[in-house]
């Protein structure tokens, strides 16, 4: 029977900042704009933690049908460890996904822009199909892909523009920028699995470029947010911008223990700071749009 703790691993709590985030920045971005709504930032930051969840749940169900998490290098899922039956794994994903649904109705409704309900409508398509369906897209290297456009330009992006009615450049770059560390986010967990997700046909975007390759990738993701929100902050206050330099500091040991070829489950502290690295990169954004 499944423990609190393997119900939280199946949430797979560390990689939430990813949802987190963009709506903070988000939220910043409206306050800027003069249009913050502190029910509208809510109900954005439940949709994108439901999506997540939901995702993380689904991910678990249909990795573990298809076999991929019989052997893993990290925590053993609910589904692949034969802890909860698939049914009701694939009955909470299904439930995570109509809350998240549910509230963005509500969202859409608030803002007048009904038009965004075929944005939700992908995003509920895209969170399925991750692992999801006959072919899964997460299996053929296009996992950063997706999260670059939900978890960087949508959530941020789509944060600030229901409370504003803007879209600015500025939010773009933000969304770039924090879209880039939920990628290193996702990269870091794959190159983690790469032994194992080769031996399964999960052609992973790590899988593809091979381990040493995306080790690279991963710190250059993270080290091109910290500038690109240098970039930003300095259009909004030139000292802002380079004091947030600063913010690579935090974050140089963790990319120095991914490049230098920390292996699976030495990987998971890496996984776990560099999500606590994405809120203090969203904190910042969101002190340099207040400030301002």
């Amino acid at each position: 029977m499944a423990t609190v703790n393997d119900w939280l691993e199946g949430a797979r709590v560390r990689t939430l900042p990813a949802a987190v985030a963009p709506v903070i920045i988000g939220a910043g971005l409206a306050h800027y704009d003069g249009g913050f709504s502190w029910i509208r930032t809510l109900l954005a930051a439940f949709v994108a933690l439901a999506f997540q969840v939901g995702v993380n749940f689904s991910n678990d169900y249909s990795d573990g049908i298809r076999g991929t998490d019989d052997h893993r290098q990290g925590p053993p899922r609910i589904t692949g460890g034969g802890k909860v039956r698939p049914k009701v794994v694939l009955a909470i994903a299904l439930s995570f996904f109509t809350a998240a649904c549910i509230a963005g109705l509500a969202l859409v409704a608030l803002s007048g822009q009904w038009w965004l309900i075929g944005l939700g409508a992908a995003a509920a398509a895209a969170a399925w199909f991750y692992t999801g369906g006959k072919h899964p897209y997460g299996y053929l290297g296009l996992g950063e892909v997706f999260v670059m456009a939900f978890f960087g330009w949508m959530a941020t992006v789509g944060t600030a523009y229901v409370q504003t009615g803007l879209a600015p450049w500025y939010a773009w770059a933000a969304g770039t920028g924090v879209g880039l560390i939920a990628c290193a986010l996702l990269m870091v967990n794959n190159i983690r699995d790469i032994p194992t997700d080769s031996e399964t046909g999960k052609r992973t975007l790590a899988v593809r470029m091979g381990d040493t390759r995306a080790r690279d990738v991963f710190a250059g993701m993270l080290v091109s947010a910290v500038f690109i929100q240098a970039v930003v902050l300095a259009w909004l206050s030139g000292w802002l911008g380079v004091a947030s330099l600063a913010l690579i500091i935090p974050i140089a040991p963790t990319i120095l223990e991914v490049r230098g070829r920390a292996r699976g489950k030495y990987l998971i502290p890496a996984l776990k700071r560099t999500g606590i690295f994405e809120l203090a990169y969203a904190l910042v954004f969101l002190l340099g749009f207040t400030l301002n």
